[in-house]
């Protein structure tokens, strides 16, 4: 009973990790399709990237106190630090949004929000079915998770294209091409955490 609780705290910390995430995605894209207090937004994500650290950190003692784990320990490493990445990144993005005073709402941004959501929801599901050991039935979403990440890469190529076509402003364009790049991270953080997940499934 001891071994299975020790067993279950990791996965039960996945889905909180992933769940925390996915919150923190919808305020997110809420930010930026509104850019109207970006402050609050970035505040209140910054509190959701709080309460994954502690989600975080509780992983990480549960692995220093198991001998027998329910995955190899590496895999449980890789995987909760490319979860924490995500959050990581868009808590970064929305300082960036607050520091730099963005308030006109743009349509790159949005697309990229929504992307982000999007893998949220994909990265839910799959550890959930992590969580019940429906291994193979994982690989649906973290394929779909990579067809996102290569969506985002196309519109990061055609933002930049837009940016320095239709914009004179100088300044403008170093702030929307820093903001840009950092969001198409976020999704290869997204990717990496698929990666992950197929790690797990190959070593299972």
């Amino acid at each position: 009973m001891v071994l299975k609780r020790r067993h279950d705290i990791f996965f039960e910390h996945f889905i909180l990790i992933a769940k925390n995430l996915k919150e923190a995605a919808r305020l997110f894209r809420e930010n930026v399709e509104l850019l109207e207090d970006t402050e609050t937004y970035a505040e209140n994500i910054k509190l959701l990237e709080d309460r994954g650290d502690e989600y975080t950190h509780t992983i990480f003692k549960a692995l220093n106190q198991t001998f027998i784990t329910p995955l190899e320990r590496e895999d449980i490493m890789l995987l909760t630090v490319k979860l924490d990445d995500v959050l990581d990144g868009m808590e970064a993005c929305s300082d960036l949004l607050d520091i730099y005073r963005i308030n006109e709402p743009d349509p790159y941004m949005r697309l990229f929000a929504r992307i982000v959501e999007n893998c949220t929801d994909e990265i839910v599901e799959a550890v959930q079915l992590l969580a019940a050991k429906k291994l193979p039935d994982i690989r649906r979403h973290t394929f779909r998770i990579n067809d996102l990440e290569k969506e985002a890469d196309q519109l990061y190529r055609e933002s930049l294209q837009v940016l320095f076509d239709e914009h004179n402003d100088l300044k403008k364009i170093i702030q929307l091409k820093e903001i840009y790049a950092m969001m198409e991270s976020i999704l290869d953080c997204c990717e990496d955490v698929a990666n992950a997940l197929e790690g797990i499934i190959m070593r299972s």
